[in-house]
């Protein structure tokens, strides 16, 4: 009778049998664990007890390592006695060797002496008192408790424990047996005891007077724990003991018993001349651990030497078992047996293990190596790739109505021939290599949905990658050009994202093999859409070197050039295909000549078809900020060019150079392009910008030489007045450190006062010879060109080259004294003048004399090792923080999640914001200066009037309420922030028209009128209106493509 308390949905009573479920289960832990005696038994098919391979037929010997249970020992005529199974199909078996003594498990030996600390050595039990054991044991047995706080736990008791030993024995509670430290000692483990009796030394006074030596170890008493010990006190051990250790099993699992032999199909034999092979490491290291064995069990079944000679034996049997595990291990130099050889640790760790070696870096097909070289007239998204390359490396292209009489021709041509195809697979599977003279044939009979593996062609899709690979744009998909020679090339514009150059560097290229790899190779790899850098948002993808010098000479002021020269230029950017109008000269009589500026003009738009308009300032390397006193109030009247404008793509200013066409820099022309076009109009302007100016500098010509580095008289004269002056300052600062009378700096004393006060004049006097040079260089010197435009070098270099190479620093400070308080022995005892102390006056141009020399050598050794250093400890840095993060994604529900759905942030960055598409510096995602004065350049007034400063204060407040009730209205720190932006702006035009006005107490009541303002305003007012101000539909344009940026 069913209960009357108990629900009928509880329990279902049914006459068929339980079938436990065999459908798809989720694993919910894994526990591993060490194989006990019985596991080995278990999963052995056989006893291995010789340590030979073959009889006398070369068969391999049963019992042997190659025992045939195991599997076949020979890839052809032999077979497995478990399973029946050839080579290729057989697993492999297990099989067991049993050790005459047990020995240590070398991988679990900290774990074994841990264990060992915590218990007695007589009756195994734990050496804590009730109370912490029960206060321990009740949070190892917390289900809910973090695996890392046990472990935790767990080395806090054997902390305790050995503290509690180390300075007297400590006695067990349960036995009274007096437990002492455990130490490793030359590989054997060691139990320590410590007598307190103060009668013992009395006794053996006289002794100990003769033999000082042995006073330390008078109050100790040390003997061996040898795995048949440790394994008799482990066994003793209870479950309670274990669980409060943090052991899932028992410990005498960790004393070794039986070693399982691994299947010979993972220590395979290599075949050799004759009937011979060469046996795996593994193997090897099998058969001593078998020899050493016999040895061992031979001589204890005679019995008839010492026991000591069997402890020898005993200890090359354990030494050789670590061997086998960790080939690493540290063993006395008389058990050293053979050569080197590989245990299993070394098959598993490092580089070439088996988890980073063959299941994390597997080996691909098709794919392509060799020295890359520059092109600069292919486009940044291709790639060249030689002819010899593209016949080796194919593509699965299936045959359509579209395709079918160019894949026959490839078919027909044949593996050698190229353009033409290695392979031909049919619908049913089939296959057939065009390597005969059938080819013709299989062309002719070729049809729809048949694949042909034919040869890379032009506008393949390439995966193009460098090592090391540390970020995502290390590999980028290209399309494929095939080109004569033997080197890959590429555009010198998409070195930067791949850390390339050209003195020898090698690149890796894949081929994708189906429609929808090639598909997310453009869409997620290409290089077109990976022009900014995840890390900031700054366009790395850009001029460089040539490129920038290029367009600096030619944007410069007084760079003019005639009709036929102009267009010839104008047709260096493009194919022929490009249609360019030539814009009006700058000059038109005597002659019509076009400046320099006007070429980048039609460079960004070269008809009127291409709707591009570039508005931006920058300000170049060149650019002098005005100084008191100073007549020139605008940044455009930089006497240097230094001020880059555009306005409607045109250049209105400024020399071009890296700020504004190179990389590093959120507000350059590239970056301009690709946030306010796209990806497809920053790639054209760098591909005409590296046709032309590969063309241009190739006939205008470019080069250094010795002559652009030799110093002219005025620069010597200025030169040597300035290091004189500056050694006398020095002298002057030692003069008053020998005398006492130097004024200490803050936290220094004298020698430290002096150090950094000499230190800091030196630094200064390498700086004022840098600024001589600049001076006093002609503009046309190279070296100079290089350092303004930013292609290469810095004004240090140049200083360094033709006034003086400086003060050199070794450890970040002056040369230390290495020779009897002197620093070489060229120089007097206790010197600190700047020659002795590693500066040097001369240029590489003069020449080093030899202590100079010395001085430089020591700072580029440092370099030298340093830089060696940092880049192995960054890359080993980073591939451990990648390791640690790979696993982290983005889920749609706008989380950060790791692989097992733990959340790591619940929105990314905390704010959602990509960093590439950050626009503006400083991480804030629009520049509003910029977008308002694109706005002002092509938003024309069309008749409107320029609203006064309240008019603006009002419509900004009625933009923000209409704003406010659209169901997609921005987020409210967005909008606050747009709107203080134009707020400030608003403030600023009004302040101006104070200003103009000349009165402080607000704008005229003619200016409030905002109709009557642009009829009676002042000619002034209407400048300062022009500039700051802005219609009333040119500030709805304004917040429009601000929130559409956003």
């Amino acid at each position: 009778m069913q209960n009357p308390q108990q629900k009928s949905g509880d329990i279902t009573y049914t006459k068929q049998p339980y079938v436990e479920d065999a459908g798809p289960r989720r694993i919910k832990s894994m526990q591993f664990s060490v194989m006990s005696e019985s596991d080995v038994l278990k999963a052995a098919e056989c006893q291995v007890h010789l340590g030979s391979y073959y009889d006398l037929n070369t068969k391999p010997i049963e019992g042997g390592l190659l025992d045939p249970r195991m599997g076949p020992a020979k890839k052809f005529g032999m077979a497995c006695e478990t399973c029946g199974g050839n080579f290729n199909d057989c697993p492999g078996h297990f099989g067991y060797s049993s050790l005459t003594l047990p020995v240590f498990n070398v991988g679990y030996l900290s774990t074994i002496m841990d264990v060992l600390k915590c218990i007695c050595k007589n009756c195994s039990r734990i050496l804590l008192d009730d109370k912490s054991v029960e206060k321990h044991l009740r949070q190892m047995t917390n289900p809910k408790l973090d695996p890392l706080k046990k472990t935790a736990i767990m080395k806090s008791i054997v902390k305790k424990c050995s503290t509690m030993a180390s300075g007297k024995s400590i006695e067990c509670r349960y036995c009274g047996y007096k437990n002492g430290m455990v130490k490793k000692d030359r590989g054997y483990l060691v139990h320590e005891h410590s007598k307190s009796d103060d009668s013992f030394p009395k006794e053996c006074r006289s002794a100990v007077s003769h033999t000082k030596d042995v006073k330390s170890n008078i109050n100790r008493a040390t003997y061996y724990l040898n795995p048949v010990k440790v394994h008799s006190i482990f066994e003793g051990m209870s479950n309670k003991d274990c669980e409060l250790l943090y052991l899932y099993d028992r410990p005498e699992k960790l004393i070794i018993t039986k070693i399982p032999v691994p299947p010979i199909a993972i220590r395979p034999s290599v075949a050799v001349e004759g009937s011979l092979s060469n046996e795996n490491d593994v193997t090897e290291r099998l058969k001593q651990i078998l020899i050493s064995n016999a040895a061992l069990r031979h001589e204890i079944m005679e019995g008839k030497k010492p026991f000591d000679k069997h402890l020898d034996n005993w200890d090359h049997l354990q030494a050789m078992v670590s061997l086998y595990v960790n080939s690493d291990t540290r063993i006395p130099s008389n058990l050293e047996v053979g050569k080197p050889m590989s245990g299993l640790i070394q098959r598993l760790k490092g580089k070439t293990g088996r988890f980073r070696g063959n299941l994390s870096g597997k080996r691909s097909e098709y794919t392509g190596r060799t020295v890359i070289s520059p092109d600069p007239n292919l486009k940044i998204t291709e790639v060249a790739i030689p002819i010899h390359m593209a016949r080796i490396l194919t593509f699965p292209e299936r045959v359509s109505q579209h395709n079918i009489e160019k894949l026959k021709q490839c078919v027909s041509n044949g593996p050698l021939k190229y353009p033409g195809a290695k392979m031909v697979t049919y619908p049913d599977g089939s296959s057939k290599m065009l390597q005969g003279n059938f080819r013709k044939r299989v062309a002719e009979e070729l049809k729809f949905g048949c694949v042909v593996h034919r040869h890379l062609e032009d506008g393949d899709v390439v995966l193009f990658n460098r090592q090391p690979s540390l970020h995502r744009m290390s590999i980028m998909s290209h399309r494929a050009r095939i080109m004569p020679w033997r080197t890959l090339r590429f555009n010198e514009s998409v070195c930067n994202p791949y850390n390339a150059d050209f003195d020898g560097d090698e690149m890796n290229m894949h081929v994708p093999q189906t429609e929808e790899a090639r598909t997310e190779a453009l869409t997620l790899m290409g290089v077109q859409n990976n022009l900014c850098t995840p890390k900031n948002g700054e366009i790395l993808v850009a001029s460089t070197q040539d490129f920038l010098t290029t367009s600096f000479l030619i944007t410069r002021r007084d760079t003019f050039y005639d009709r036929s020269a102009f267009s010839l230029m104008c047709s260096y950017m493009d194919d022929a295909m490009e249609s360019v109008d030539l814009p009006t000269p700058a000059i038109l009589k005597p002659i019509e000549l076009w400046t320099g500026k006007q070429l980048f003009n039609v460079l960004l738009r070269p008809n009127a078809n291409v709707r591009v308009y570039v508005n931006l300032t920058v300000k170049e390397k060149n650019y002098s900020k005005p100084q008191k006193g100073d007549k020139r109030e605008k940044e455009t009247m930089c006497p240097n060019d230094g001020f880059v404008y555009f306005r409607n793509s045109e250049l209105i200013s400024g020399q071009l150079g890296k700020a504004t066409v190179g990389n590093g820099n959120k507000d350059g022309l590239y970056s301009v392009l690709l946030r306010d076009y796209n990806t497809f109009g920053a790639a054209v302007c760098m591909n005409r910008l590296a046709k032309l100016s590969a063309r241009w500098i190739g006939n205008h010509g470019f080069s250094i030489g010795i002559d652009d580095v030799q110093p002219g008289k005025r620069l010597s004269d200025e030169k040597g007045r300035t290091i004189s002056n500056g050694y006398q300052h020095c002298n002057k600062i030692i003069e008053e450190y020998n005398q006492g009378k130097l004024a200490l700096k803050p936290g220094c004393d004298a020698t430290q006062t002096l150090e950094a006060e000499i230190t800091e004049r030196l630094n200064k006097l390498r700086e004022e010879a840098g600024d001589v040079c600049m001076k006093e260089l002609h503009w046309r010197n190279s070296p100079l060109i290089m350092s303004q435009c930013g292609s290469k070098g810095s004004p240090i270099n140049i200083s360094q080259m033709i006034a003086c190479v400086g003060q050199q620093s070794v450890g970040g400070r002056r040369a230390p004294d290495g020779f009897i308080s002197r620093s070489l022995p060229h120089f007097p005892r206790m010197s600190k003048t700047p020659a002795a102390k590693g500066f040097v006056a001369n240029s590489f141009y003069s020449g080093l004399s030899a202590t100079e020399f010395f001085f430089h050598t020591m700072a580029g050794r440092e370099g030298l090792v340093d830089t060696a250093v940092k880049t192995a400890d960054t890359g080993y840095m980073s591939r451990r923080l990648m390791k640690g993060l790979e696993d982290l994604s983005v889920q749609y529900d706008n989380t950060v999640r790791s692989a097992n759905g733990g959340i790591v942030q619940f929105i990314y960055g905390d704010d959602g914001l990509d960093p590439v598409k950050m626009e503006a510096k400083g991480g804030f995602p629009l520049n509003f200066d910029r977008l308002l004065m694109k706005v002002k350049a092509t938003c024309p007034m069309e008749g409107d009037d320029y609203l006064s400063p309240s008019d603006m204060f009002e419509t900004i407040e009625g933009i923000l309420q209409d704003d406010q009730t659209l169901d997609n209205a921005s987020s409210d720190a967005f909008r606050k922030s747009l709107s203080d932006f134009l707020s400030k702006h608003a403030e600023r035009l009004e302040s101006m028209l104070r200003k103009v006005n000349g009165h402080e107490g607000g704008i005229s009541d003619g200016m409030e009128d905002a109709e009557s303002a642009q009829v009676n305003i002042s000619p002034s007012c209407k400048v300062v209106y022009k500039i700051y101000g802005f219609t009333k539909q040119q500030l709805k344009v304004s917040w429009a493509i601000n929130l559409d940026s956003q």
